[in-house]
């Protein structure tokens, strides 16, 4: 069985575990907590996958460092230990935001944009590309690209909204290139 597939096993039994025991919000954030650990300190996943650290110092350190964590998160990550099946956490904790958005009807998107964007801009953003996508939310990261010139680009899922110069650009001279065909 591919990984991707057991990951998104293991995520979809913690979401109808938080569903049942109504803590889907709590779990959410202590996932997403999980999620900025992961990205931020590639050590502690090397040493929880480590093969010759026991089982018994890996379960110490989880409880040690995610004490404030619910029991069923730190559990299981103590599951994922004695399963051998750690490395598989961090996309857990993708797939399992994923299923708490989409059940919530709140969407990712991504946002490029030359300089940071203000919180009143990312706000509007948010509230006209709900209105679009037909969901209750849309929640915005903004990325800093100075390539794309100016404007905006927006992805959310595998749709691409380019409204950059660079972009209006690319589809200037493809039109060029096509009409001399």
């Amino acid at each position: 069985m591919s990984e991707a597939v057991v990951a998104k096993r293991y995520a979809e039994a913690l979401f109808q575990l938080g569903t049942e025991k109504s803590t889907l919000d709590n779990l959410k954030e202590e996932a997403s907590v999980l999620q900025e650990v992961f990205a931020r300190n590639k050590k502690i996943l090397t040493f929880l996958t480590h093969p010759r650290v026991k089982s018994d110092k890996k379960n110490q350190i989880i409880t040690e460092v995610f004490q404030g964590f619910s029991g069923d998160m730190v559990n299981t990550m103590k599951l994922l230990v004695e399963r051998n099946r750690v490395e598989l956490l961090p996309s857990i904790v993708d797939h399992f935001i994923d299923l708490s958005n989409e059940a919530k009807g709140i969407s990712e998107a991504t946002v490029y944009s030359v300089q940071a964007l203000s919180g009143d801009e990312i706000l509007k953003l948010e509230q006209t590309f709900a209105k679009r996508f037909q969901k209750k939310a849309i929640k915005l990261i903004n990325k800093v690209d100075p390539s794309i010139i100016g404007g905006i680009k927006l992805r959310i899922g595998n749709t691409i909204y380019d409204g950059s110069i660079s972009g209006k650009l690319k589809r200037i001279e493809r039109s060029i290139v096509t009409a001399n065909k």
